[in-house]
């Protein structure tokens, strides 16, 4: 039977203006969540399903976190919920865990709310004894987000801005070229824009170093029966809702992910203004 209050809301927070983070009552979910994992839930009756990574979890009080940025229709739909609601659905934990056991020195490049995903694994890294070195990157100041939380949980912690409004200047791949000069990591982990990580894989190829890419294509139905999250890995297909999220990101055809990536555009635009239009006439 359903239950109203499986999925509460137990807090809401603004982390910046598009970005927010709520911790959602999910006790099965919780008990078994992992950092790299995610969940799909809607945030009503009538929505549509949104693939979320499990930003955190606390298994005592059985609790997750996401984190999410309002882009279209449907997150739209989510920030309007408020803490002490309940949301219709919500299922996991989803994906496989990223493998993290036996590393001893790590590097997790994260960006923009690609720092939600980064964060767990992160501060699973630092729980099981491995040597964390973070690097994240903004746009501007005003978009950086969890940044005590990565200082909290990491060895070294890098941070930058597109414009240089806070941090050191430019894109994430500087501090990582820097250390990859004069260093080496067991695995580099990277998190975030397409086109971000497309640079990060291409600035440790000539290294060597494995780097792991956490892909957030398109999905629907997170069993891989749809077929929406499919990325070409290797010269093969793979289904990131089930053989991923994590891949090894020397392989993944970034191109193409970047072109699948932009077809709902258009869509994610539409119903965000339908969305709005409907707000102005309550």
């Amino acid at each position: 039977m359903y239950n109203e209050t499986m999925f509460r809301i137990v807090n809401k927070q603004k982390l910046n203006e598009t970005v927010v983070r709520m911790e959602i009552e999910a006790p099965l979910v919780a008990r078994k969540a992992e950092a790299g994992q995610f969940v799909i839930l809607r945030a009503d009756e009538r929505g549509e399903r949104i693939p979320l990574t499990i930003a955190g979890y606390d298994r005592e009080k059985g609790t997750i976190e996401i984190i999410f940025q309002i882009v279209g229709g449907a997150t739209l739909c989510l920030n309007a919920r408020k803490a002490g609601e309940s949301l219709p659905d919500l299922v996991g934990p989803l994906g496989v865990p990223t493998a993290l056991e036996g590393l001893k020195k790590v590097a997790v490049v994260g960006g923009g709310v690609g720092c939600a995903i980064a964060l767990p694994v992160a501060r699973k890294l630092k729980e099981l004894g491995a040597e964390v070195t973070s690097i994240v990157g903004f746009r501007g100041r005003e978009l950086v987000i969890l940044e005590e939380e990565f200082r909290a949980c990491s060895d070294r912690f890098f941070l930058t801005t597109d414009d240089g409004s806070y941090g050191e200047k430019g894109n994430v791949c500087a501090p990582l070229s820097r250390l990859l000069q004069e260093e080496t990591f067991d695995e580099v982990i990277t998190i975030g824009p397409l086109v971000m990580m497309k640079f990060v894989a291409a600035a440790t190829r000539p290294y060597g170093i494995k780097t792991i890419a956490s892909m957030d294509p398109i999905m629907i139905d997170g069993t891989g029966m749809c077929g929406c999250c499919r990325l070409s890995v290797g010269g093969e297909t793979k289904f990131a809702c089930v053989d991923g999220p994590d891949f090894d990101a020397h392989l993944v055809d970034f191109d193409e992910a970047i072109r699948r990536s932009r077809i709902y555009t258009d869509f994610e635009s539409r119903k965000r203004e339908e969305h709005c239009n409907l707000l102005k006439l309550k």
